[in-house]
């Protein structure tokens, strides 16, 4: 199994821009030096829900600090970059990490950043499904000519060339049954389950995209990555009261997804939700929070019901410090991580225990 450390750099206090790059670089050293696969970048513009406005940038500047950790893109907003300059910037990041680059992509749930880029998040389906077919081709193909309902673009070959072949690993973040059939039959790998989601609907979109693996005949061993909010802590106590920052994320998504968000000056501001989840339930439910024991029996009860091949863990959660977020990774890697490097990863399919 595969182990991933999340980066969303996100600071509710709006922390100086230094703090929040340095402390997301140290996070990314020391989870090269712990032994996990790959650190994933998220990109985000306008708001102090994440200062990245440019994963590759980012992720370029990691690989120069860390030696075998790959780098990915958790994820690339497609519908709002040109995709013939995307296709440059990823070959060009392949090169600056020496292949060590990972691109997930995905179509953007966020209106308040569709807003102020000038694009229609209404379109973004369309807009999504042109971008990544051209970025395959441009990647792929000595040169590329396209005329679609979005991009227009004339003979043009891109340079650098990729040093994967024939380009870096592609994810696709998918929720929705559609979107994950449709990952199926484009034959990339696919990221679901928001680091809130319940792990009932993890389970769902796994029965999904098992189903669509079936029909589509495109066989096993397939990818399939989940992300998940981690705290490990010593004991059970300590480890609720880091329930607030859970809280915080979760109301930020959600008024974010519905466009109900309430930013000032870049500040997202927290609001209280109607019809919130009871603290137990986000707690037994929603989080892989807990002692290492408990940690372990709820990465088990994934497997158990889920063909998971990486697990993509999201452990700077809203205020937590940053001495806070690297004693987690550390109990993590030392306590929890090793009980499934070795059990599954296979992408095989899997027999649901109900």
């Amino acid at each position: 199994m595969q182990f991933g450390v999340f980066l969303l750099l996100q600071s509710p206090d709006v922390q100086p821009s230094p703090t929040v790059y340095d402390n997301a670089i140290e996070q990314a050293e020391l989870a090269d030096k712990l032994g996990f696969n790959t650190v994933w970048l998220a990109e985000h513009h306008f708001s102090s829900y994440g200062y990245l406005p440019y994963p590759l940038m980012m992720a370029i500047k990691i690989a120069e600090r860390t030696k075998s950790i790959r780098v990915g893109t958790a994820v690339l907003v497609l519908p709002l970059h040109h995709p013939i300059k995307l296709a440059e910037e990823i070959a060009m990041a392949d090169q600056l990490t020496d292949g060590r680059i990972e691109i997930g992509f995905g179509r953007g749930y966020q209106e308040y950043e569709f807003d102020r880029l000038g694009v229609d998040i209404n379109e973004n389906r369309e807009m999504f499904d042109e971008s990544l077919e051209i970025i395959s081709k441009a990647l792929q193909e000595d040169t590329i000519t396209y005329d679609g309902k979005y991009y227009q673009i004339p003979e043009t070959a891109i340079f650098p060339r990729t040093i994967q072949n024939p380009h870096p690993p592609f994810w696709i973040a998918a929720q929705s049954p559609d979107s994950i059939k449709n990952v199926v039959q484009k034959g990339y790998k696919c990221i679901t389950g928001g680091s809130s989601a319940p792990s009932g609907a993890v389970k769902q979109n796994w029965e999904v995209f098992q189903n669509a693996v079936e029909e589509s005949g495109a066989g096993w061993p397939q990818e399939f990555a989940i992300q998940k909010q981690i705290f490990v802590a010593e004991t059970e106590e300590e480890a609720r009261q880091e329930l607030d920052n859970a809280m915080w994320h979760y109301r930020l998504v959600t008024s974010l997804r519905a466009n109900t968000q309430v930013v000032e000056k870049g500040k997202a501001i927290e609001t209280i939700l109607d019809n919130e989840p009871d603290l137990d339930t986000v707690y037994d439910e929603w989080l892989i929070f807990g002692d290492p024991e408990t940690c372990t029996k709820k990465i088990q009860k994934l497997i158990d019901t889920t063909g998971i091949t990486s697990l993509n863990c999201v452990f700077k959660i809203g205020r937590m410090d940053n001495e806070k977020v690297m004693k987690s990774m550390k109990l993590f890697a030392k306590e929890v991580m090793p009980q499934f490097k070795d059990i599954i990863g296979s992408g095989q399919k899997a027999t649901i225990k109900q």
